[in-house]
């Protein structure tokens, strides 16, 4: 719900792109809010549970959402007005998630909202204590980021210079830690 209350209550006529939109609540709050959606995830089974869902429980949205099974970052899913990526670069290091939003904000007019694990010393001892176990035997793995090399690497990128930061916000539920934040156009 933070990153979803970031962004305009009306978002009629509006082009948002969720990036990784797992089951598609997100996608589903946007577009009762009237945006047009691009829904995308890696995992097909989750894009086909979703489209199921919605066309069951929420027929007669007053926008639309598009589902889709794929990459993010593809430009072929064309411009947007914001961006949300609600742990889809949790994945990700320092260079890659600056990576990712350069390529985002290329195709972005207003803001990017995003979460990414926290550095913090229970995560980082939780992250050295999952290594312990075999690759086969673990989920992906979590890339803890300290706040401060990420705003390095964000403001010094060449192909965000257009951006800044603004709102964040920790977002903790139980073993569940992630760090929101706001960029929007300069």
């Amino acid at each position: 719900n933070t990153l979803l209350s970031w962004l305009p209550d009306d978002l009629t006529g509006q082009r948002i792109l969720d990036a990784g939109c797992g089951t598609g609540a997100l996608a589903v709050e946007a577009a009762q809010r009237g945006a047009a959606v691009v829904a995308i995830d890696l995992s097909p089974t989750l894009v086909k549970l979703a489209g199921e869902r919605v066309a069951s429980d929420h027929p007669h949205l007053p926008g639309s959402i598009e589902f889709l099974s794929g990459d993010m970052l593809s430009p072929d899913l064309g411009h947007f007005d914001h961006v949300v990526c609600m742990d889809s670069l949790i994945h990700y290091n320092c260079d890659q998630i600056a990576d990712a939003l350069a390529a985002l904000g290329q195709r972005t007019r207003g803001s990017m909202v995003f979460t990414f694990a926290p550095r913090t010393p229970l995560l980082a001892l939780m992250h050295s204590m999952g290594r312990l176990f075999p690759s086969s035997d673990r989920s992906p793995s979590l890339s803890p980021i300290a706040h401060s090399a990420l705003l390095q690497k964000l403001d010094t990128h060449p192909e965000l210079t257009q951006w800044q930061g603004g709102r964040m916000q920790r977002v903790a539920s139980g073993f569940y830690t992630s760090q929101a934040w706001e960029w929007t156009r300069a």
